[in-house]
Protein backbone atom coordinates (compact mmCIF):
# COMPACT_ATOMS: atom_id res chain seq x y z
CA UNK A 1 0.00 0.00 0.00
CA UNK A 2 1.06 3.62 -0.96
CA UNK A 3 1.21 5.91 2.31
CA UNK A 4 0.57 9.68 1.47
CA UNK A 5 3.97 10.40 2.10
CA UNK A 6 5.49 8.46 -0.28
CA UNK A 7 2.66 9.62 -2.83
CA UNK A 8 3.22 13.27 -1.74
CA UNK A 9 7.39 12.95 -2.20
CA UNK A 10 6.55 11.34 -5.65
CA UNK A 11 4.71 13.56 -7.24
CA UNK A 12 7.07 16.75 -6.09
CA UNK A 13 9.58 14.93 -7.85
CA UNK A 14 7.13 14.90 -10.78
CA UNK A 15 6.42 18.45 -10.44
CA UNK A 16 9.63 19.53 -9.86
CA UNK A 17 10.54 17.48 -13.19
CA UNK A 18 8.02 20.33 -15.28
CA UNK A 19 8.70 22.75 -13.48
CA UNK A 20 12.31 23.05 -14.05
CA UNK A 21 11.91 23.19 -17.54
CA UNK A 22 9.18 25.44 -17.41
CA UNK A 23 11.64 27.77 -15.43
CA UNK A 24 14.27 27.53 -18.62
CA UNK A 25 16.64 25.52 -15.25
CA UNK A 26 16.97 22.49 -17.56
CA UNK A 27 20.10 21.16 -15.72
CA UNK A 28 18.24 21.15 -12.55
CA UNK A 29 16.50 18.29 -14.04
CA UNK A 30 19.88 16.58 -12.24
CA UNK A 31 17.77 16.22 -9.11
CA UNK A 32 14.90 14.18 -10.21
CA UNK A 33 16.38 11.83 -12.81
CA UNK A 34 17.80 9.09 -12.43
CA UNK A 35 21.70 8.86 -13.73
CA UNK A 36 20.35 5.47 -15.99
CA UNK A 37 16.70 7.28 -17.10
CA UNK A 38 15.40 5.91 -20.64
CA UNK A 39 12.94 8.34 -21.73
CA UNK A 40 10.72 8.19 -25.07
CA UNK A 41 8.81 11.66 -25.95
CA UNK A 42 5.85 10.77 -28.34
CA UNK A 43 7.20 8.46 -31.51
CA UNK A 44 10.69 9.98 -31.15
CA UNK A 45 13.62 7.62 -30.94
CA UNK A 46 13.95 6.55 -27.41
CA UNK A 47 17.14 8.41 -25.22
CA UNK A 48 19.29 6.06 -22.43
CA UNK A 49 20.98 8.35 -19.76
CA UNK A 50 20.07 11.01 -17.86
CA UNK A 51 22.35 13.63 -19.64
CA UNK A 52 21.39 12.53 -22.75
CA UNK A 53 17.84 13.15 -22.08
CA UNK A 54 18.90 16.53 -20.71
CA UNK A 55 20.60 17.30 -23.73
CA UNK A 56 17.18 16.90 -25.57
CA UNK A 57 15.58 18.66 -23.38
CA UNK A 58 17.62 21.22 -23.71
CA UNK A 59 17.75 21.65 -27.48
CA UNK A 60 14.25 20.68 -27.48
CA UNK A 61 13.35 23.82 -25.88
CA UNK A 62 15.92 25.83 -26.92
CA UNK A 63 14.12 28.67 -28.77
CA UNK A 64 11.33 28.60 -26.59
CA UNK A 65 10.08 31.65 -24.63
CA UNK A 66 7.81 30.21 -22.18
CA UNK A 67 6.01 27.22 -21.62
CA UNK A 68 3.53 26.31 -19.10
CA UNK A 69 2.99 22.46 -17.93
CA UNK A 70 -0.38 21.17 -16.38
CA UNK A 71 0.02 17.94 -14.90
CA UNK A 72 -2.47 16.03 -12.85
CA UNK A 73 -0.97 12.72 -10.81
CA UNK A 74 -3.55 10.17 -10.68
CA UNK A 75 -1.76 6.68 -10.13
CA UNK A 76 0.57 6.18 -7.86
CA UNK A 77 1.62 2.16 -6.94
CA UNK A 78 4.78 1.80 -4.89
CA UNK A 79 6.35 -1.34 -4.05
CA UNK A 80 9.62 -1.44 -1.89
CA UNK A 81 12.06 0.81 -3.93
CA UNK A 82 9.81 1.07 -7.04
CA UNK A 83 7.21 3.34 -7.85
CA UNK A 84 5.06 3.60 -11.28
CA UNK A 85 2.61 7.04 -11.97
CA UNK A 86 0.23 7.52 -14.28
CA UNK A 87 0.58 11.44 -14.73
CA UNK A 88 -2.13 13.15 -17.22
CA UNK A 89 -0.21 16.32 -18.93
CA UNK A 90 -1.16 19.31 -21.05
CA UNK A 91 1.47 21.56 -21.58
CA UNK A 92 1.49 25.03 -23.48
CA UNK A 93 4.56 26.54 -25.60
CA UNK A 94 5.38 29.64 -27.16
CA UNK A 95 8.35 29.63 -29.53
CA UNK A 96 10.52 32.64 -30.73
CA UNK A 97 9.84 33.76 -34.03
CA UNK A 98 6.38 32.37 -34.18
CA UNK A 99 2.97 33.73 -32.96
CA UNK A 100 1.43 30.67 -32.25
CA UNK A 101 1.14 28.73 -28.95
CA UNK A 102 1.12 25.20 -29.15
CA UNK A 103 -0.42 23.16 -26.87
CA UNK A 104 0.11 19.62 -25.99
CA UNK A 105 -2.14 16.91 -23.85
CA UNK A 106 -0.87 13.39 -23.49
CA UNK A 107 -0.09 11.08 -20.27
CA UNK A 108 3.49 10.33 -18.45
CA UNK A 109 3.67 6.67 -17.54
CA UNK A 110 6.50 6.33 -15.43
CA UNK A 111 8.61 4.68 -13.34
CA UNK A 112 10.74 5.83 -10.25
CA UNK A 113 13.52 4.76 -8.20
CA UNK A 114 14.66 5.27 -4.78
CA UNK A 115 18.11 5.86 -4.67
CA UNK A 116 19.80 7.17 -1.08
CA UNK A 117 16.29 7.90 0.33
CA UNK A 118 14.59 9.98 -2.27
CA UNK A 119 13.08 9.38 -5.58
CA UNK A 120 14.19 10.07 -8.74
CA UNK A 121 12.45 9.27 -12.76
CA UNK A 122 14.38 6.07 -13.94
CA UNK A 123 11.58 5.46 -16.79
CA UNK A 124 9.43 8.18 -18.50
CA UNK A 125 7.32 7.49 -21.62
CA UNK A 126 5.46 10.57 -22.77
CA UNK A 127 2.67 9.20 -24.85
CA UNK A 128 1.18 12.82 -26.57
CA UNK A 129 -2.68 11.96 -27.70
CA UNK A 130 -3.47 15.23 -28.82
CA UNK A 131 -1.75 18.56 -30.38
CA UNK A 132 -2.83 21.77 -31.82
CA UNK A 133 -1.71 25.62 -32.59
CA UNK A 134 -3.30 28.42 -30.78
CA UNK A 135 -3.88 32.10 -32.56
CA UNK A 136 -4.19 34.94 -30.58
CA UNK A 137 -6.32 36.63 -33.26
CA UNK A 138 -8.11 39.30 -31.34
CA UNK A 139 -5.12 40.10 -29.29
CA UNK A 140 -6.48 39.04 -26.02
CA UNK A 141 -3.13 38.94 -24.38
CA UNK A 142 -2.74 42.50 -25.22
CA UNK A 143 -6.24 43.87 -23.36
CA UNK A 144 -5.33 41.83 -20.47
CA UNK A 145 -1.84 43.12 -19.82
CA UNK A 146 -0.37 39.90 -20.84
CA UNK A 147 3.15 38.69 -20.53
CA UNK A 148 4.21 40.25 -17.62
CA UNK A 149 5.52 41.71 -15.24
CA UNK A 150 8.88 39.83 -15.12
CA UNK A 151 9.25 38.21 -11.88
CA UNK A 152 12.89 39.24 -10.19
CA UNK A 153 15.25 36.52 -9.81
CA UNK A 154 12.93 33.95 -11.50
CA UNK A 155 14.82 32.89 -14.89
Amino acid sequence: MTTAEERVAIEDVIYRYASHIDSGRVGDLEQVLHTDLWAQYGNAEPIAGRDRVISWIREATSTCIWQHHFLRTYHVDVRDDRATALVYHTSYQAFAGDKDVCQLVGRYHQELTRVDGRWVISRLVFEIVWGERRTDSLGYLASVGGRGPEVPGWP
